[in-house]
Parts: C-alpha cells; sequence; structure tokens
C-alpha cells in the first residue's frame, strides 16, 4: 500500500470520526431540548380567562364552558330562585413574538344564558380582550420562569348576555411556574382595574395550579381560583343589591361586595394527543358562601401550540 493510499484512508478515517462527532452531538442537542422542563408543564384548564401561562407559545385555544347556575341565588336581603346553565364557547389565541415576548387574545366568544327561573334566556356575544406578555425571567436549569402582563377588556358584548356593561378594564398579571420534575407548580395573581368605578368592581384574582405528568396521555392536575372585590359599583346589572360578584366572565358593579372574597376548587387532567396538542377536561365549584351564580363548572378545551 503506497503512502498516498495510506493518506486517503487516515484522512477518510479522520473525517468519519469528525461526522459521528458531529452527528453525536446533534443528536445530544435534540435531545436535551427535547427533555427541557417545559415539555412536560401544561395550561391551565379552569379560569382560562385571567389565569394565564407563563409560557411564552404560539397556540390556538378553543374553550368550551358548561356553567351551573345555582338553584337559589341569594342577594343582599333576599334570594330567588335560578337554576339552569351558562354556556360558553370561545377560542382564545397567542403568538410568540420571540422566545419572551407573546401577544395574547384572552376573552372573546358566545355566551347561551339559559337561567330556569327568574330571568329570561338570552344569547349574544362576550367583550374582547387582548395584550402582552412577557417572560422576564427564564432559568431553565432552575426550572422556573415569571411573565407579567397586561390585558385591556372592551365593552364590546351584547348587555343580553350581561356583557358589554361599564368602559372596559385592565387586567395587570404576573404568572410564575416553578418545577419539580414531573411535578410542576403553576400560579397567577393579578388586578382588574375597571374604566369606570361606578360601573363595574376593582378586584384581585389569584390562581394556583399543581400537576404532575405521570404519561403524556394522562397529566392530572388540582386548581384553586380567587376572586377579591376591592370596591363597591353603583349601577348593579341586576335590579337588586348585589353582594357578589360574578367571578371571571362578568363584571357586575355590585354595591354590597367589596370586601368579598369568593373561591373555587376543581380538578382534571390533560392528555398530549401529539407533541404540539393537548385536551383538557376540569370540574370546579364555589366553595365560599354565598356562591353567587357559582354552584359548578365543566370544561374542556383544546391547545394547539405551532
Amino acid at each position: 500500500m503506497n503512502n498516498t493510499m495510506k493518506s486517503n484512508i487516515c484522512l477518510t478515517a479522520s473525517l468519519g470520526a469528525v461526522a459521528l462527532a458531529l452527528a453525536a452531538t446533534t443528536v445530544s442537542a435534540a435531545e436535551q431540548k427535547s427533555e427541557s422542563w417545559l415539555d412536560n408543564t401544561i395550561s391551565p384548564v379552569c379560569n382560562p380567562i385571567f389565569f394565564e401561562d407563563a409560557k411564552i407559545n404560539s397556540e390556538i385555544h378553543p374553550i368550551y364552558m358548561y356553567h351551573i347556575l345555582p338553584d337559589t341565588f341569594d342577594f343582599a336581603g333576599g334570594s330567588v330562585k335560578l337554576g339552569g346553565q351558562v354556556q360558553v364557547m370561545a377560542v382564545q389565541a397567542r403568538y410568540a413574538v420571540n422566545d419572551r415576548l407573546a401577544i395574547i387574545a384572552t376573552k372573546d366568544g358566545y355566551v347561551q344564558f339559559q337561567p330556569d327561573n327568574t330571568l329570561g334566556r338570552s344569547y349574544g356575544w362576550a367583550d374582547l380582550s387582548a395584550g402582552l406578555k412577557y417572560a422576564l425571567v427564564k432559568n431553565d436549569d432552575a426550572q422556573f420562569i415569571l411573565t407579567p402582563g397586561l390585558n385591556v377588556t372592551l365593552p364590546t358584548g351584547n348587555r343580553s348576555v350581561l356583557q358589554g356593561h361599564g368602559a372596559g378594564e385592565e387586567n395587570l398579571f404576573v404568572s410564575a411556574e416553578k418545577g419539580f420534575n414531573k411535578f410542576h407548580v403553576l400560579g397567577n395573581i393579578g388586578f382588574r382595574i375597571p374604566n369606570n368605578f361606578a360601573a363595574d368592581t376593582a378586584q384581585i384574582h389569584y390562581s394556583l395550579q399543581l400537576d404532575y405528568y405521570v404519561h403524556q396521555y394522562f397529566i392530572p392536575f388540582f386548581a384553586a381560583n380567587g376572586y377579591t372585590v376591592l370596591t363597591k359599583g353603583s349601577s348593579n346589572i341586576l335590579p337588586v343589591p348585589l353582594n357578589t360578584e360574578m367571578y371571571d366572565l362578568i363584571n357586575a358593579g355590585s354595591t354590597a361586595a367589596n370586601g368579598r372574597t369568593q373561591f373555587t376548587v376543581g380538578g382534571g387532567f390533560r392528555s398530549r394527543i401529539v407533541k404540539n396538542v393537548d385536551v383538557g377536561v376540569a370540574y370546579e365549584a364555589g366553595v365560599v358562601d354565598p356562591v353567587g351564580i357559582f354552584e359548578g363548572r365543566v370544561t374542556a378545551d383544546v391547545v394547539w401550540r405551532f
């Protein structure tokens, strides 16, 4: 074997070794990327209007809510028969401008207000809400992300379904998530600031979700959502003095609810059908007396990330 052939063999072997090293590095990097702690986290199902995810994603998020009204609705000084349900069909959207900033559209949809007693049935569109969120802290090594944001709600909905009330509001919020391998803690706190304090009430809202990634097709979670009314309005949307507010979908401008805290707890699970598509279902119930309009709620959704 001459020297030239030996040199070619050595060069070929060297190039092959380099190629194998590069391939191994690429596979290793891909595996590390696929094993990011964020890959096993899930978005909230309960309280989808105000419980904003801390992650920055581009996604389409169809939602269906079946909200159960209590048989008796208590207000300041009395009670009336109610019963029935409210059904909401909506589609949220989020667009990641980059890995830190996202444009979010969190409230819209069609509302079917279907009480059995006292009030008539009505149908119409919900208000519109959109804004921005920014991942201020993103530490993958510590499995932690902190994301503040701002939503603006416009009173574009139909009065027949208790929307289009007041002059709109701003929601200033911050979301955070901490991972412990397959266990995750997601929290959110925010302030609803009305543009007309007579028409709507100011509120603080806070949410917590605990989830565990058991399997791709079964990711159970527990959720809790609270709403504390900070001010009183002067123009109830119902012809009685209300000592409760209307949770996430409606701001009633209640005249006797300031200082009142309302709370829901619930749970459910998500399934990751494919890598970029999740489906979820949850049930939650009001747990602080009086529950107001919140006897219970079933929420089902799909999250398609792109």
